[in-house]
């Protein structure tokens, strides 16, 4: 029914004007807005930005997720819920950087410490905090065999002619949504879905704060920064559980993808936090999202 033609394979970017660069350069930011910040309630960066972030749900403004990947440990910082105060255990099961970490971890309690027979991910750890990215973009092959992508970059840059710098379109075109959880080996904490996008709970309210960044990875921190930006993040303040099925699950999803997802998954490695001076200075808080379809 579906030619087996890929159409976003290599539609990644390779002009010069996308190569990472020196964030400063004798005290002067040379980069627009990077991610990941801190997203606690009242936090703004030092970089006065020169768009907003789109503050309506992606899927309303025609943006669908063209990947999923995650970091061990977070590359953002929220406090009281996953900072430098959270907690893990001693196995990471990966040499990439460890980012922050929830504090919902408890070594006498069996479901943060009994292992799980994984299937489908790689190097994962019951009780450890992962935050899970799903970059989104207007100019994916949505709704098609092709939409889900790797790298993310041939899903963001598929459809040519929609994503824009001069006039500068892309805070509205593409965004991602980040979402924290510790892993914990308990049904009770199934969901079956992970590869859609955030989990939205309508009935407690998701935490979720905008703003505009850029791409992350360790290829980036606070002397090198990405110039993939600026885009829109939607991110949950919280940290939830999930269990460790769930995200076994979300791993066989993205091997059954017509683009081959299975390299990404394991955990990569946490940018460190951004320094203030290369943050935005348009978070904007909100208690709660529209329900994502």
């Amino acid at each position: 029914m579906f030619a087996n033609v890929n159409p976003c394979a290599g539609k990644k970017p390779t002009d010069a004007f996308f190569k990472d660069k020196a964030c400063m350069m004798d005290g002067i930011v040379q980069v627009m807005e990077q991610s990941g910040t801190d997203v606690s309630v009242g936090y703004k960066g030092n970089l006065e930005s020169i768009v907003e972030p789109q503050l309506e749900p992606f899927w309303t403004q025609g943006l669908c997720p063209v990947n999923v990947h995650f970091h061990v440990g977070t590359e953002h910082r929220s406090e009281g819920e996953y900072d430098e105060d959270g907690s893990g255990p001693d196995e990471v099961g990966t040499e990439e950087r460890l980012g922050f970490q929830c504090r919902h971890y408890d070594e006498s309690d069996p479901k943060f410490t009994t292992p799980y027979d994984w299937k489908y991910c790689e190097n994962m750890v019951v009780g450890q905090t992962y935050e899970i990215h799903w970059p989104h973009s207007a100019a994916g092959a949505c709704g098609t065999p092709n939409q889900y992508q790797t790298s993310f970059y041939d899903g963001v840059f598929c459809v040519d002619g929609i994503l824009s710098l001069d006039p500068l379109n892309t805070h509205l075109k593409a965004g991602v949504q980040a979402q924290v959880f510790t892993v914990v080996n308990d049904e009770d904490y199934y969901y079956p879905h992970l590869i859609k996008g955030m989990i939205i709970d309508d009935d407690k309210g998701t935490e979720v704060t905008k703003y505009t960044g850029s791409t992350t990875g360790t290829s980036r921190n606070n002397e090198v920064c990405s110039m993939y930006s600026p885009v829109t993040w939607h991110v949950d303040r919280k940290c939830h559980m999930i269990s460790a099925s769930s995200f076994d699950k979300m791993c066989a999803d993205m091997r059954s993808q017509r683009d081959d997802m299975s390299s990404e998954t394991e955990p990569e490695g946490a940018r460190e936090l951004v320094m203030d001076d290369i943050a935005s200075n348009n978070h904007v808080n909100r208690k709660r999202l529209l329900r994502y379809a």
